[in-house]
């Protein structure tokens, strides 16, 4: 794919994998738990690549409202577009629309409420937690959206080890494999090489 018709996730080792980034006027879901780094990702591509900075929007429905986030937890979601500017926009989390608002108002929002932004060229990640969801509804959210990126962790003796797996994304060619990541005081870190044993 060409480079201009992508953008960066924020994360260089996740561009690298997807060998530029992700296509422009795309949306994707970022699943996790809180435990394994859901709000770095967010963060990370929200502010995207520090050399080449965009300006963007972070809803948050859920969490503490840093500073430029808006406050989304009273605005319904039908109203989120006249909240979106900029090309980085974060809704943090879908999950909120869905339990407070129900799957109907989620879908609507992927549907049709995101189509402007994305016809301007905008990317939207929807952040969604795991095992809170009715996996009917997981299905048809997936179904709708572009990408799919999920943050996996797992226990191996007595390390932690975590995983991200891109398992959906149009246009690009998808990683064969999960990329090991750790979580710094920085944010997600990719490991993009592999170890020969």
């Amino acid at each position: 794919m060409d480079r201009e018709k992508q953008r960066s996730t924020g994360l260089v080792g996740l561009d690298l994998v997807l060998e530029g980034g992700i296509p422009k006027g795309t949306v994707i879901i970022v699943a996790g738990t809180p435990t394994n780094g859901l709000d770095h990702f967010a963060r990370q591509f929200w502010k995207g690549d520090p050399d080449n900075p965009e300006d963007g929007t972070y809803l948050m429905l859920d969490g503490k409202v840093e500073e430029g986030m808006t406050d989304a937890r009273e605005i319904p979601p039908d109203q989120y577009p006249a909240h979106m500017h900029g090309q980085r926009i974060v809704i943090d989390s879908l999950s909120s629309i869905i339990l407070r608002h129900g799957i109907d108002d989620a879908v609507d929002l992927v549907t049709r409420g995101l189509r402007e932004k994305v016809a301007e060229g905008a990317n939207v990640a929807l952040i969604m937690y795991l095992g809170i969801h009715r996996k009917a509804d997981e299905i048809k959210l997936i179904r709708l959206v572009d990408g799919y990126v999920e943050l996996k962790q797992g226990i191996e003796g007595s390390e932690v080890e975590r995983m991200l797996g891109v398992f959906k994304m149009v246009g690009v060619e998808l990683p064969r494999q999960l990329v090991p990541y750790n979580i710094t005081a920085e944010g997600l870190e990719l490991s993009t090489t592999k170890r020969v044993v």
